[in-house]
């Protein structure tokens, strides 16, 4: 009997074999599965939101710093000078009737510093040295300045008086020697105004006065009848030769030193008051 040959001994329920292909050659490492890792997708927006919101609270943070330190005072007054002021720290107003004063009228309005002059002086909130106008007459903002720490609260007393009015440390008045300096500008509302206007007004009255002075007193009117001027005082006329007046009873001229009636034909041609005019 004829022995099977290979082929025909193999079940026929065996596996179709096939070629050999890449998955047939496969690196064993142990490992049960595939594992990878995969990438999460990156987004730009994220950033950007990210840093807008950092930018964010960084500029809020330094608002609300820069606006606590400026809280602690004031701002320096600008000027055009060399004056090297600062801002003056919230002290307690009080006034000192013992504090030296200097006061410059830096607005056009005429005799301002002058008034407040009296104004300081009558109501003992110190102690005038020095009252006149200013170097320039533009001076926008009103102050009181100071140089001495110490003299804060006496400035901020001041101020008040002059309708709260800003303070500020200086050196740049130091030469007027005194304590406090009262610099009036444009916007100043306090006491005074008035009172330069009637200075100024009676001012001018003064200067209408003596300009009428200066003219001379009027002319004496002539009296019709005998053609002689006539005394605006006495109402008499006016001897020509001796200047005195007429008595108008015996025609003689008045004597001033006397009062009485003198003949003319008496008086010495050297009398001083008819200045030797008359002959004998």
């Amino acid at each position: 009997m004829a022995r099977p040959t290979e082929a025909g001994t193999k079940s026929p329920s065996a596996r179709q074999s096939y070629p050999e292909d890449r998955f047939d050659r496969v690196h064993h490492t142990g490992r049960i599965g595939a594992h990878r890792v995969t990438a999460r997708p990156r987004y730009v927006w994220q950033y950007l939101i990210a840093g807008l919101l950092g930018f964010a609270l960084l500029t809020t943070a330094g608002i609300l710093a820069v606006q606590s330190i400026g809280a602690t005072g004031k701002l320096p007054l600008a000027s055009s000078g060399d004056s090297s002021g600062s801002a003056a720290p919230t002290v307690k107003a009080e006034l000192d009737p013992e504090a030296t004063i200097a006061i410059l009228n830096g607005t056009p309005t005429e005799n301002l510093a002058a008034a407040l002059d009296a104004i300081v002086t009558t109501e003992q909130w110190g102690k005038i040295q020095f009252s006149g106008s200013a170097e320039t007459t533009d001076v926008a903002i009103s102050a009181v300045f100071y140089s001495n720490p110490d003299d804060a609260a006496a400035a901020a007393g001041l101020a008040e008086k002059l309708g709260g009015v800003s303070t500020y440390t200086s050196t740049e008045y130091e030469s007027y020697g005194v304590r406090l300096v009262v610099l009036l500008g444009a916007d100043y509302k306090g006491p005074g105004l008035e009172e330069a206007a009637e200075i100024t007004d009676g001012s001018a009255d003064n200067a209408t006065d003596a300009d009428a002075d200066a003219d001379g007193a009027p002319e004496p009117e002539t009296n019709p009848e005998t053609g002689l001027q006539i005394n605006p005082t006495t109402g008499l006329d006016i001897d020509p030769a001796t200047g005195w007046d007429i008595d108008p009873t015996t025609g003689f001229p008045i004597d001033p030193a006397t009062g009485l009636p003198t003949d003319p034909a008496t008086i010495p041609p050297s009398d001083p008051a008819v200045g030797g005019s008359i002959s004998g």
